[in-house]
């Protein structure tokens, strides 16, 4: 089972946001524009969203959040560090003992009967090469190579709030992996605790859009942009007749 745990993040995240922000166009000082944004909260949040509504996103990239991931696979993490700008520590395969490793099942196996014996029967397979393998003598980062993407692993992740709405407009979408999307939700939730101001519009595309970048691929949620562009078109040409 996914677990995830928010272990660090910065303090004051509005605060921060629009203390950076207010730095870009006034002569103040730090000191006394930090204390102009504690004077009034209320403020303060309404300048963050405006912020996000001008698009006026590098003064969120000031804010760190870490999270420690356990319960999840390769499978998903191939995925996850393909979000460059993030930093990230994982569980190596190199050096530590994969003996009678844990692994992810997909629900669309463990719903079927059959599917799920010939899964398990592979994992036990491998699970007894890796062991045979070690027992020789072969090094762990050589007998790794018969361990499967469904391995569990663990993984410690650190994304500044910039790099997260990017990770989650992707990856809340319907269309994500379903374990990333999983996991996706639960940053989310987390983040939006401690930073509900930030956060207050984060998640899947076409949620903060309001309307599907998938194009053809779109899960119907949402009209997509050429549904929209077409509509008004069409509307167009109705007015003119």
């Amino acid at each position: 089972m996914i677990k995830v745990e928010l272990l660090e993040y910065t303090p004051n995240p509005d605060k921060v946001v629009a203390t950076a922000a207010k730095l870009c166009y006034s002569s103040k000082s730090v000191s006394e524009l930090v204390e102009s944004v504690n004077e009034d909260e209320d403020k303060t949040a309404a300048f963050v969203e405006r912020l996000m509504s001008y698009g006026h996103m590098s003064p969120f990239e000031h804010l760190s959040f870490t999270f420690g991931i356990e319960g999840v696979s390769r499978t998903l993490t191939h995925q996850l560090v393909r979000h460059r700008i993030a930093s990230y520590s994982q569980k190596s395969q190199r050096y530590v003992n994969e003996k009678e490793f844990e692994y992810i099942t997909p629900p669309s196996i463990q719903a079927n009967d059959e599917a799920l014996g010939c899964y398990e029967a592979v994992m036990k397979m491998l699970n007894n090469a890796y062991g045979k393998l070690v027992d020789l003598g072969i090094p762990k980062e050589d007998a790794r190579y018969v361990l499967p993407n469904a391995c569990e692993t663990k993984i410690i992740v650190t994304m500044n709030a910039r790099s997260l709405f990017n990770f989650f407009n992707h990856r809340c979408c319907m269309r994500a992996q379903w374990e990333i999307r999983q996991m996706a939700y639960q940053m989310l939730k987390l983040v939006k605790e401690v930073a509900p101001e930030t956060f207050k519009k984060a998640g899947a595309s076409c949620d903060t859009l309001g309307y599907c970048v998938e194009g053809n691929m779109s899960c119907g949620r949402y009209p997509t942009l050429n549904d929209i562009l077409t509509n008004f078109k069409s509307k167009g040409e109705n007015k003119n007749v």
